[in-house]
């Protein structure tokens, strides 16, 4: 396997992105994501095959959900725990055979659940959830869990004040495309939530329902 350059191992963000050109694809927190519509089933199947060449010939290799009539793809470097230029470079390649089998990139259908853990002690409860969930460690942040399967949300613990229940603990963080933020945070108060704090905002919001759960809408730039 030839060596990575150390220059295709710098985390790269939403400005990168964007002077790239990938038009398509929007960062949620350490990944690239691009949602293509598909004509039919069979476009799909193509697509991805096309999509599986480049990738081994890049010697790099995206999650890809196919279903009727769409497929998402996700893109990142896990041995450095983010965005590449390996990534971008991929990206652009599975645009154009995107673009090349008709398919259409609707970047406004992307989107990312994080479970967050309100914890005082997440040193202590962290070995129970790893055990329970059958998850790992994140290679990214030591107060993560990731599922090494992809099939589960991140579980991040959250630190907070030792607190009795009954608390809310648990909350999702959804995570949507940055140019979307503002438009869920209004969408979620029209529904009868509640605008519980911007102190953080463009990174996230704080919402609740009307029963006073919490959740956060997060964006990564």
């Amino acid at each position: 396997m030839t060596p990575i350059p150390a220059t295709d191992k710098e985390i790269r963000r939403t400005p990168e992105l964007e002077a790239a050109g990938l038009t398509d694809w929007r960062l949620l927190q350490r990944k690239i994501a691009a949602r293509f519509a598909l004509p039919d089933y069979d476009t799909g199947l193509a697509l991805v095959a096309a999509i599986g060449a480049a990738a081994q010939a890049a010697d790099h290799h995206p999650d890809l959900d196919l279903r009727w009539g769409q497929l998402t793809v996700h893109l990142a470097s896990h041995d450095v725990g983010g965005v590449t230029d390996r990534d971008l470079r991929l990206a652009q390649q599975i645009s154009e055979l995107a673009a090349d089998h008709g398919a259409t990139a609707d970047p406004a259908k992307v989107q990312m659940i994080e479970m967050a853990l309100d914890s005082a002690d997440f040193d202590a409860v962290r070995p129970f959830w790893k055990a329970i969930l059958g998850m790992g460690t994140s290679r990214a942040l030591p107060d993560e869990l990731d599922d090494p399967r992809g099939d589960l949300p991140t579980l991040w613990f959250q630190e907070t004040d030792a607190h009795p229940t009954p608390r809310q603990r648990f909350h999702f963080d959804v995570y949507v495309p940055y140019d979307l933020a503002e438009q869920r945070v209004a969408d979620a108060v029209a529904a009868g939530g509640t605008l519980v704090s911007d102190d953080e905002a463009p990174g996230f919001w704080i919402l609740a329902d009307a029963e006073g759960n919490r959740a956060c809408v997060c964006a990564t730039i």
